[in-house]
């Protein structure tokens, strides 16, 4: 049994890879507001719009768009994927701002969805400023779901295990991460010298996931993810060929 501690498209993910296991979440209520933004039905009238541009789907995403597209990405991997299609344009989905990310680091060309994280999307670059004037040692790294214009005004932008190396290599004095507030507090453990200055803005869907849930998750086996297992095979091409990478 797997009990995955985060929201369902995860335990979703966590199914597809194990079929043979059952997969658990807390609470099946915690959702995501970018992997609801786009729908299986969306990725073929995609597909019909632009016949023969492969489709690169983020891994925030629901089994069903995941078995819509020709493979999967992460923030950590998103340019290495689109560059090895050797195509010269893909859809990127469904996070507008990472495909504006992944547009400013390759020459493919990146055909974007409209979804968004609703953490990241509330960042501006005028939070930037303002960490910048109570503090102007402090050093301002962001994540790719966060709008172009805070990107622009950070030190350093990058996925959250490249901000990790960030932290690692620089042993700057005061930072902040500008991403899910718990992310900070994670980073925090390992880098006790490091001040985290914390923005924080909390994911709600994540904060369903407890403690008490997951003790009930344990004795009760609830509640189960499932996934169709036509869906299922055809996601798990989609994960494959980015893990094959």
């Amino acid at each position: 049994m797997i009990v995955v501690c985060g929201v369902h498209f995860m335990g979703e993910t966590a199914k597809i890879l194990n079929p043979t296991r059952t997969v658990i979440v807390p609470d099946a209520r915690a959702g995501c507001s970018l992997a609801e933004s786009i729908t299986a039905a969306d990725v073929r009238a995609l597909r019909e719009r632009y016949p023969g541009v492969p489709v690169v789907t983020y891994v925030n995403t629901s089994a069903a768009v995941k078995a819509e597209s020709d493979i999967c990405c992460t923030s950590s991997n998103a340019v290495a994927v689109v560059e090895s299609l050797g195509v010269p344009r893909v859809l990127l989905l469904p996070d507008e701002f990472l495909a504006n990310y992944v547009a400013s680091n390759t020459k493919v060309e990146i055909i974007p969805w409209h979804g968004h994280c609703e953490v990241h999307e509330r960042f501006r670059a005028i939070d930037v400023e303002q960490l910048r004037e109570g503090d102007d040692g402090v050093v301002v790294i962001a994540h790719p779901e966060c709008p172009p214009d805070v990107i622009a005004a950070a030190d350093f932008a990058g996925s959250t295990a490249a901000m990790i190396d960030f932290v690692r290599d620089h042993q700057d004095r005061r930072v902040v991460m500008l991403t899910e507030c718990s992310m900070s507090d994670n980073v925090a453990v390992n880098f006790p010298n490091v001040e985290f200055v914390r923005p924080c803005n909390l994911c709600p869907h994540m904060k369903r996931t407890t403690l008490p849930k997951i003790l009930c998750s344990l004795e009760t086996l609830q509640d189960e993810v499932l996934v169709d297992e036509p869906i299922r095979i055809r996601a798990r091409r989609a994960l494959e060929a980015m893990i094959a990478l």
